[in-house]
């Protein structure tokens, strides 16, 4: 028996090695690669039957992947499971299965499934092969199976009359054999089709195809309209053709397509709304930051001082709830990117332990920090969203720990070359989770027990956004817990080990008083919100800076035709023309030198698309709200020089 071809493409070589070493057997021959434009040489050359398919990839993903071996003629037929670490909602299901998927995996992969979801398809690939054989021998033998449950029908050639019909003609049009048996075969079809049908049967004689399937609308005796299948095979002036009523497969493939584009739609609409939302919230947080840092250049008390800091501390809180439903909506979006650089393993776990050493003397508790002797020194990874798990779990941990002690300790699992696999170990003496709590921790906007947010506070997102950044990073997380003595998070994935990265130049405390612009600048603000506008024009009046306010698109082109200026701090969310239309219109309408004034977006974006776009739009640089003033600084400094 001829082994089955299967085809392995992932991203993470890790991941080949492990699917690899699971499905190892005499027969079956693997193929496997890191890249999908290599994956669809693979499947051009070689007769895969079986692909294993990681959904998240770098060069293209998943879904792209398959919808390119679907669209090809050669490639169509391969059985395709996605193995995915996304999340397991339907909307995700529906789209695998609209490209083509048979199945899905879902990471971590569980031995005994994989294999037994392989063997299956394994079978069903095999079964396809026999199925493909018997149709050759129908085609080779004209044989009409008069039982069987589709029609199957012997046609003159020249005259495209029916010479014989078996009796499942009575069943799936209502017509009797006798009364179809000298009619032409075209009358079969809807009036619109029936040219295009002859046309196909003229092709097939002419070109004396041995196999050819199409698609075409029968009326019934009954006057209904079906979806007609027809396999059809000429030979020795005989057309042999197939009829399988397919309507309920166009039905539900109809269904299928709705439910893409209307998911499409909810995800259009979603992603719409949350970048307005993004706006609508980060842009009064900016005014709330901006104006409490302008307030501590003025004279103030002590008293006064203290309320400003609490003022701040609100803000940052704010923003941290703001980021975190922003986070959790990307992630869900598939708008989450990992960005992985070498970086020091010891500087990002002891940069999370210094920062909330002082939340652990807070609260009395013991803070330890052990890091293996073994562990590398740096690693390929995506520092920000490494520290956001520490930060996380740390936060968590020090939050609902009364006495005792908070541990961090990074260790080494496993070495495999270049590759090093690390556990980090979160473990405290807090008040612990109940065993049938721990699988609703990691749900959106739940915790562990009704009064835990009276009690403790939080939104219940930090584990959720935890366990998907971990997910998403090919890592995998597990927790234990006893009520009352305390709980351990681990979370384990594989690293690249790297060389020390070339020393980057270091960046200079930034003064609290930042220098004034040596020369006459002149700076066009286009905001809308109020709050903004005297934060913005406070600051650049401090360097000296001239301005001019408007607030909106359409004034920023008046005042631009109007006078020349070195600079325009552009919001990209405002009435009547937002900033990308603005942008574009000065870089496409204006003469130059005012075509290519610098321009910098002040954007509440939280999607990395959407900063995208405001530099496809003509902008220079963008400048995420809420900001700091020395970052500000620093943009137009960069832009004058």
């Amino acid at each position: 028996m001829a082994p089955v071809n299967i085809l392995i493409v992932d991203d993470r070589e890790e991941n080949i090695i492990a699917l690899e070493a699971l499905l190892n057997r005499d027969d079956i021959r693997m193929f496997s690669t890191t890249s999908p434009n290599d994956a669809l040489k693979i499947a051009w050359e070689n007769p895969i039957a079986i692909a294993l398919v990681d959904v998240q990839m770098p060069e293209m993903d998943g879904f792209e992947l398959v919808e390119m071996l679907k669209a090809n003629p050669k490639t169509k037929d391969i059985l395709v499971i996605f193995v995915t670490a996304i999340s397991k909602e339907s909307k995700y299901v529906v789209k695998g299965l609209g490209t083509g998927a048979v199945d899905y995996l879902y990471k971590p992969l569980d031995p005994y499934i994989t294999s037994a979801k392989v063997d299956a398809f394994i079978q069903l690939a095999r079964n396809q092969a026999e199925i493909k054989e018997k149709n050759i021998e129908l085609q080779n033998f004209a044989i009409v199976v008069k039982n069987s449950a589709d029609m199957i029908c012997a046609i003159d050639a020249q005259t495209l009359r029916i010479a014989s019909i078996n009796p499942a003609i009575e069943k799936i049009m209502g017509f009797k054999p006798d009364e179809v048996i000298g009619r032409g075969v075209v009358d079969l079809a809807i009036d619109e089709d029936q040219v295009p049908f002859r046309k196909k049967l003229g092709e097939i004689i002419k070109d004396n195809l041995q196999f050819a399937v199409f698609e075409y609308r029968f009326e019934t005796f009954e006057k209904r309209v079906i979806w007609a299948e027809c396999r059809m095979s000429y030979r020795n002036k005989t057309i042999f053709l197939n009829i399988s009523d397919i309507s309920p497969q166009k039905s539900f493939q109809e269904q299928l397509i709705k439910s893409k584009e209307a998911a499409e739609y909810g995800k259009k609409v979603k992603e719409t709304f949350l970048a307005n939302m993004s706006h609508e919230l980060r842009t009064p947080v900016n005014g709330i930051i901006g104006i409490t840092n302008l307030l501590r250049k003025t004279n103030i008390d002590e008293q006064q001082k203290s309320m400003l800091d609490l003022l701040e501390t609100s803000s940052q809180s704010l923003l941290g709830v703001i980021n975190d439903v922003l986070d959790i909506s990307k992630i869900e979006a598939g708008k989450f990117s990992i960005v992985r650089t070498p970086n020091n393993l010891r500087a990002i776990v002891k940069a999370v332990y210094d920062l909330l050493k002082f939340k652990a003397d807070e609260h009395n508790i013991e803070f330890l920090l052990e890091i293996a002797e073994d562990a590398p020194q740096y690693i390929q990874v995506d520092s920000l969203r490494l520290n956001q798990i520490l930060m996380n779990l740390l936060s968590n941990a020090i939050k609902f720990t009364d006495r005792g002690h908070v541990k961090l300790k990074v260790t080494v699992m496993q070495k495999h070359n270049n590759k090093v696999k690390l556990k980090f170990s979160i473990e405290d003496t807090g008040i612990g989770i109940a065993s049938d709590k721990i699988a609703t921790i990691f749900e959106s906007f739940e915790q562990a027990e009704d009064d835990t947010t009276a009690k403790y506070g939080g939104t219940g997102l930090g584990l959720t956004i935890v366990k998907k950044l971990i997910e998403l990073k090919g890592g995998d997380l597990t927790v234990s817990s006893q009520v009352g003595k305390g709980s351990v998070f681990n979370f384990t994935n594989w690293y690249e080990v790297v060389d020390q990265p070339k020393e980057k130049a270091t960046v200079r405390d930034v003064p609290r008083v930042l220098a004034p612009f040596k020369e006459n600048i002149s700076v066009l603000v286009v905001e809308d919100n109020l709050v903004n506008q005297f934060m913005l024009s406070k600051i650049l009046k401090e360097w000296n800076v001239s301005v001019d306010m408007v607030d909106n698109g359409r004034k920023a082109l008046d005042k631009l035709k109007e006078n020349d200026y070195d600079v325009v701090l552009m919001d990209t969310h405002m009435p009547e023309m937002s900033g990308y239309q603005t942008a574009k219109t000065i870089r496409v309408d204006f003469e130059e030198p005012k075509r290519s004034v610098p321009i910098i977006s002040l954007s509440a974006a939280s999607y990395d698309h959407e900063q995208q776009q405001a530099i496809s739009a003509g902008m220079n640089d963008v400048l995420a709200k809420p900001f700091m003033p020395y970052e500000l600084h620093e943009k137009i400094l960069k832009l004058l020089k």
